[in-house]
């Protein structure tokens, strides 16, 4: 069954996707907890803390002649600064300039490229790679959640951050790693096993993500705990883990801008039902019978800075013209903590929710939120948002409507009786130093 299937046999994308009540994702095979998610949140913050992102991600290798020449036909990066051992968020859009889906793109070679996250992406270039006729091959390693039981990673990923992970770092090395700029890699080597250090950190915080062959991942990822034992290392669990992005300012999962396009539905046919795009469910209580009111821009993500319009690429013309018609600006609400304490309900104070919930104004709509959570270090509530230009200014008061509507068949703005959060509009990246400091080198 196929993506175009579900849609034709729900009557809808969003009779699809449309799923009130629906459970957080978080990340597989990892413990949702190792030492409880308060503590494991001020790890990064105050200590250091080890992720293990072995399972969660997709992971899509492209080699081959074209590779470079594909990748810079589907998405608006520029590739000609593009160097060896470098990562970059990876902007792919549609032809009307709307965001699939980002991914983190990791260039291993001349041609050789790794694209990782979420899988829209990687499906997104992968079709477009064998439809256009592009010298490429593609190997694919799922994630755990659709992995074969009995299948490994074929890559570890395991994360050190926090202000004491450089001292950590060098206690396992001996020494200082190689000098790497912000989102570089440098080869490093553990006990005759080599693997690539990626410089960077969740929630703008100083670390390294260390990549390797899935076969030493039981050593490494133990060398890795034994050092960090005199520097009170935390390993994070799959509830706080998730909860970074929310003060990093990165916005996990935006709607990918496919379901509508009758130039894709031959796309749509070649997708699965039973993947990413047919089972990422919506809601909370803004509701469209539309789907495409729910897809984005990259420059409403934030995600201006990435785009290079200077070498053609599917959707340019339409980002030239949506640069200068920006509907929305991503920003941070903190909750009201007495709000939060009577009307939210989470397991041991643990909040958690990708609803897309109406933010409004006394004027009526003004956003909606795309991830809440439960942040320890700052006491507080917060939620990752798009809203209206005229509402983005830090300390505005606005009201979150929190809970799910029912979807079809009853209308958008009907009263629901549902419970208003009042928050106050706040930067984004939350994180001073993320939004600060955190791509300088």
């Amino acid at each position: 069954m196929n993506l175009q299937d579900g849609i034709d046999k729900a009557g809808s994308p969003m009779r699809m996707l449309w799923k009130p009540g629906a459970q957080p994702w978080n990340p597989e095979v990892v413990e949702k907890e190792y030492v409880g998610w308060r503590d494991e949140q001020k790890a990064w913050h105050e200590g250091v803390a080890i992720s293990d992102l072995s399972h969660h991600m997709y992971d899509l290798f492209i080699e081959g002649p074209d590779a470079t020449k594909l990748l810079a036909a589907v998405s608006a990066n520029n590739y000609e600064k593009f160097a060896i051992g470098q990562a970059k968020q990876i902007v792919p859009v549609n032809a009307d300039g709307l965001i699939v889906t980002d991914g983190i793109l990791l260039r291993r070679g001349e041609q050789e490229y790794t694209l990782s996250g979420v899988p829209a992406s990687q499906h997104w270039v992968q079709w477009h790679g064998e439809r256009g006729g592009y010298d490429v091959r593609f190997r694919t390693d799922p994630s755990s959640a659709f992995r074969a039981p009995s299948g490994d990673p074929v890559l570890f990923r395991y994360q050190l951050q926090g202000p004491q992970a450089q001292e950590l770092v060098e206690s396992v090395f001996g020494g200082p790693l190689p000098p790497t700029k912000f989102f570089h890699t440098a080869d490093v080597t553990l006990d005759g096993r080599t693997f690539r250090a990626l410089r960077h950190g969740m929630a703008g915080q100083p670390g390294y993500e260390f990549i390797g062959d899935g076969a030493d991942a039981p050593y490494v990822k133990e060398a890795l705990l034994k050092a960090g034992e005199k520097f009170g290392l935390v390993h994070v669990g799959a509830l706080a883990y998730t909860t970074a992005s929310v003060e990093s300012g990165w916005i996990p999962s935006p709607t990918p801008a496919i379901y509508t396009h009758p130039e894709l539905a031959e796309y749509r046919r070649w997708l699965p039902f039973f993947g990413i795009e047919g089972q990422r469910p919506l809601h909370g209580s803004f509701y469209s019978d539309d789907i495409e009111d729910y897809y984005v821009t990259p420059y409403e993500l934030g995600y201006g800075r990435l785009i290079h319009l200077d070498h053609e690429f599917l959707g340019r013309e339409a980002l030239r013209k949506a640069r200068d018609s920006v509907r929305f600006q991503k920003v941070t609400l903190v909750f009201d903590n007495d709000d939060a304490r009577e009307f939210l309900e989470g397991d041991n104070g643990f909040v958690l929710s990708y609803a897309r919930n109406r933010i409004e104004t006394k004027d009526g709509l003004a956003g909606t939120t795309y991830h809440t959570a439960s942040l320890a270090p700052y006491d507080a509530v917060i939620a990752l948002s798009l809203v209206d230009a005229e509402h983005a200014t830090p300390g505005t008061r606005v009201e979150v409507v929190w809970g799910d509507h029912p979807g079809a068949g009853t209308p958008a703005d009907a009263e629901l009786g549902l419970p208003r959060i009042r928050a106050t509009v706040q930067p984004a990246p939350y994180n001073e130093h993320a939004r600060t400091q955190y791509r300088r080198d």
